[in-house]
């Protein structure tokens, strides 16, 4: 479970540059999910509860539950790229550790090694009802950064 404490901002030079990028998701939007909290390799996104992500049971549905993992990792790697830089997902593994219930759920990415070229981040994605935490799933991902000219 992760300890609740005062999380770092990133400055807001960052914070408009992931913003942009995130609003510009079309996958992000149609599913409903915003950005929580913009740090210097930390972004968490919030996704609630509604009927169209949920699935047959009534849980959260592993498609959504691991679309916002991914751009939570992505988003936390791309708080340190330089400013004319992009970041694409290289491959991601998430394990779905318990039915993903509540008013909503949050996904946090977390830089755990940035490279020059791959960035690994830790994913987690937590079920909230409440005040209450409970981890639903978690993973690693591996990120490339990519010149915006190479494109």
């Amino acid at each position: 479970m992760e300890e609740q404490t005062q999380l770092e901002e990133a400055t807001p030079e960052v914070q408009k540059r992931i913003q942009d990028s995130f609003d510009r998701q079309g996958l992000m939007s149609h599913l409903g999910a915003r950005i929580a909290h913009i740090g210097p390799g930390r972004v968490h996104i919030v996704l609630p509860s509604r009927p169209e992500v949920t699935q047959q049971h009534g849980y959260f549905h592993a498609g959504a539950t691991s679309a916002i993992a991914d751009s939570a990792g992505g988003y936390a790697a791309f708080t340190l790229f330089p400013e004319d830089t992009d970041v694409l997902t290289v491959e991601y593994k998430i394990n779905l550790l318990s039915p993903a219930v509540g008013d909503h759920i949050e996904a946090v990415g977390t830089v755990l090694k940035s490279g020059r070229t791959l960035t690994v981040c830790r994913l987690e994605v937590f079920g909230v009802q409440d005040d209450r935490r409970n981890l639903v799933a978690n993973g690693q991902q591996t990120l490339i950064r990519v010149n915006r000219t190479e494109r």
